[in-house]
């Protein structure tokens, strides 16, 4: 594997296996840091306003866009899980490392973090460039632990779909948060209490 210097600091690609639960969560957050600085760099030369953008709206229509999308994605990915087998759906065990053992108000904080960092860089700053099917395929990259099998990359790359059109369709970017933090939510709740078998 390559290894790339950059003065004192060493940049190299790990195994999901080498990442323990402490590397992983400051991975977590610098990397969600990250696409939140990208988001508001590029939102300022497209000369939009963030402020605009995270404007609470006052119609709750915003709210059965979010749950709804959300609730079909669990249906699929609940049928997805019946006939698919479950090695074709593995990240690494990147998303048990992160949930199982962690506190329900830090899942929480989680969830709301990555919807909000994730949704304003692709659906407020690229997909305002790009359109909803190229930021699809930048989500989908993005999402790297997947890409070893196709099944989950398709999935990520509807779900990001689903996204990009629920967004335009409410006309407010709390749809896309709001079932971003949904499907992350309850996911790692799951991973976090369910027995094993």
């Amino acid at each position: 594997m390559k290894k790339f210097k950059f003065g004192n600091v060493k940049i190299e690609p790990i195994e999901p296996g080498q990442l323990n639960e402490r590397l992983l969560l400051i991975n977590l957050y610098i990397t969600q840091g990250l696409a939140l600085l990208i988001g508001l760099v590029i939102l300022f030369f497209q000369k939009q306003s963030v402020v605009s953008l995270l404007k609470f709206p006052n119609d709750p229509g915003f709210f059965y866009w979010g749950a709804g999308l959300a609730g079909v994605m669990f249906l699929i990915d609940l049928v997805l899980s019946k006939v698919i087998p479950e090695e074709s759906m593995d990240d690494g065990g990147i998303n048990e490392m992160l949930f199982r053992t962690r506190p329900v108000w830090h899942i929480i904080v989680i969830a709301a973090f990555v919807a909000i960092c994730e949704e304003l860089l692709f659906r407020g700053a690229i997909q305002h460039a790009f359109g909803p099917y190229w930021t699809s395929i930048i989500f989908a990259i993005i999402h790297i632990r997947y890409l070893k099998h196709w099944i989950p990359t398709g999935w990520v790359f509807l779900s990001s779909y689903g996204l990009g059109y629920i967004y335009i369709h409410s006309g407010t970017l709390w749809a896309p948060i709001l079932c971003h933090f949904i499907i992350d939510l309850v996911s790692g709740l799951i991973i976090r209490f369910r027995r094993d078998k």
